[in-house]
């Protein structure tokens, strides 16, 4: 192999596989080092792909050109659309999959890309000189060279999996953690802190009693993740739904002495959205049971995972509090649960490029940002791995706006806010949801995929034939005077081909931005003008190396906040906390005032 690469991607997970994936169809010579490559997109927790926030996620990769929503409809054996109750702007996609056929899909996609080469072997230096990075270090002892390294390290830098008052190293159970690299990130004078996260045991479904438990199915009209496919391969199987119960909690209560969270062992804060059933158990007292989803690993396996009972505490507890557990009365453990903390760097410490501000050409995504779930990894694997691409060929960096996309929103928050706990994405975090949705997010941001070359030919004739439709089908509304009707909230597509025979049938996404933008036109033009006004600030863009200190009237305090942040935009600038809008007004004026 080779010692010099355009980009050097580290860790083979889900960030790691959308950055690798980026860097090369780009045209970059990317090499991808992992500790296994048997484990590339290996999903480490749940088998699914989506949820509240997150099917977001997973429809702007796909429409930027990535890989998770493809690789998510090979591999689905359910559907469900969460919300389907609500409005459209609060929808969004849920598919359980096959873990192994997953995992051999992502190994795969990678090992077939031309321009890609794995190496199986451990980062443990990264090689800068004068503040810019040339490449990295290997356990095996090998200087391998690049123009840009981008850090995808998952769980797996600095990780100790606890189970029970006992832990031992680990990135996950039975893999090594990277330990080198996280000593070797201080020493370069990183903010590096810790972070918790769980899972929970995986069980045996011969042993499961399926009888006393209440079927969950997946939808029946399914709606594939990505955009550009039509038809599912895999038969599609249920998943359970089960409940805990006072002598559940009796057992974990009894034994809260034992476990690693509440003995003090465990330092690092866990995700807030996803808590352990111990932290269940304990900050909610009155509640006396909380469900379980018992989700299918996979076609071929029978083994379950029991979504909702994320653990650390001892083996011989689990079990206990397991068997007491309606329908797992007489379950056999797989695999026990276990907790695991990692360390992350201070995401302020990036760019919204997520370049790092203290080394040139180091990027970070995943995990290692301070994020939770894999959808939130593959959004920044993917931008880092665009962004470092353009760098390299001299081009003007992408950064997505929050009125753009959910990916915007994700990396603004952690880049200018930061995280002290896992971040997870929520439709609660996006102020312009109501026009960025999961339906539209093609028409938004697949005419990007394609300049970057990341989006078939294909694929985007999909999304214009799309936007010609609902244009055709909107004018001959208009133009019979049935615009209006369908604007009644009862009232759908559906009920007007029956009143109009010019009217034609459309695909599930056309149907419904074509209701989208009539019943809520309203309210989309309202949303668009505050938008414009919001927009006009981040366009007014910060130069590098602006001197604060030539602001007068800014406290030392603020000025030391920009100095640090280095917002790359006044809108950012006004979104720090503790940046009073006196302040914005007295930078806005100083950037028009003089050239800088």
């Amino acid at each position: 192999m080779k010692d010099r690469f355009d980009i050097i991607v580290v860790g083979g997970g889900h960030a790691g596989c959308e950055a690798a994936l980026a860097g090369a169809r780009m045209g970059l010579n990317t090499l991808l080092v992992t500790l296994r490559a048997d484990r590339i997109g290996f999903m480490s927790c749940n088998p699914a792909i989506g949820g509240l926030g997150k099917g977001q996620l997973v429809k702007e990769i796909d429409a930027l050109g990535g890989e998770m929503a493809k690789a998510t409809d090979e591999t689905a054996i359910q559907f469900r659309m969460l919300n389907s109750s609500k409005g459209y702007a609060a929808r969004s996609s849920r598919v359980q999959t096959d873990r192994a056929k997953y995992n051999q899909y992502m190994r795969d996609c990678l090992l077939r890309r031309a321009g890609l080469e794995i190496l199986e072997d451990e980062a443990t230096n990264i090689i800068s000189a004068k503040g810019t990075c040339k490449g990295v270090v290997t356990k095996s002892g090998r200087k391998i060279y690049s123009s840009a390294v981008i850090l995808t390290t998952g769980t797996f830098l600095n990780g100790l999996i606890h189970m029970g008052l006992g832990h031992f190293p680990g990135g996950r159970i039975g893999e090594n953690a990277c330990n080198e690299l996280s000593k070797n990130l201080r020493v370069l004078n990183f903010n590096v802190s810790s972070l918790k996260t769980g899972t929970t045991p995986r069980l045996d479904g011969n042993t499961i009693d399926f009888s006393a438990l209440k079927v969950q199915r997946g939808d029946r009209h399914i709606i594939p993740f990505s955009f550009s496919r039509t038809e599912l391969k895999l038969r599609q199987l249920p998943c359970y739904v089960t409940q805990t119960n006072k002598k559940t909690h009796k057992i974990i209560r009894d034994n809260l002495d034992k476990s690693p969270l509440y003995t003090g062992v465990i330092k690092s804060r866990g995700v807030r959205y996803c808590p352990s059933i111990e932290d269940k158990v304990v900050r909610f007292p009155d509640r006396s049971s909380h469900t379980i989803f018992l989700e299918p690993e996979g076609l071929s396996v029978n083994e379950y995972y029991p979504n909702g009972i994320s653990t650390s505490l001892p083996v011989d507890v689990q079990k206990d509090f397991v068997h007491s557990i309606k329908g797992l009365e007489n379950v056999r453990f797989i695999r026990p649960g276990y907790g695991i903390e990692y360390d992350f760097v201070d995401p302020t410490e990036l760019y919204p490029t997520l370049e790092t501000k203290k080394i040139k050409g180091l990027y970070m995504a995943g995990q290692i940002n301070g994020t939770t779930g894999y959808e939130e990894a593959a959004s920044l694997g993917l931008m880092a791995g665009i962004n470092a691409a353009l760098k390299i060929r001299g081009k003007a960096p992408l950064i997505l706006k929050r009125s753009q996309a959910y990916i915007g929103v994700l990396i603004d928050d952690l880049v200018t806010k930061g995280t002290n706990e896992p971040y997870r994405m929520f439709t609660s975090r996006v102020e312009h949801r109501l026009v960025i949705r999961e339906d539209n997010a093609d028409i938004r941001l697949m005419d990007i995929g394609r300049k970057l070359g990341l989006v078939s030919k294909k694929a985007h004739s999909y999304m214009k034939e799309k936007k010609k439709n609902v244009m055709s089908e909107r004018r001959k509304l208009e133009s019979a005077k049935l615009g209006q009707i369908l604007k009644r909230p009862h009232v759908s597509y559906e009920d007007m081909l029956r009143v109009d025979k010019a009217l034609k049938p459309l695909t599930y996404y056309e149907k419904v931005q074509l209701e989208i933008d009539i019943k809520y036109e309203g309210y989309i033009k309202r949303e668009l003008i505050n938008i414009k006004k919001l927009e006009k600030v981040d366009l007014i863009k910060i130069p590098p190396g602006f001197d604060y200190s030539s602001v007068n009237g800014l406290s030392n305090e603020i000025k030391e906040k920009l100095e640090y942040f280095k917002p790359y935009s006044l809108g950012q600038a006004a979104r720090i906390s503790g940046v009073t809008p006196a302040a914005v007004s007295l930078l806005m004026v100083r950037l028009h005032s003089k050239p800088v």
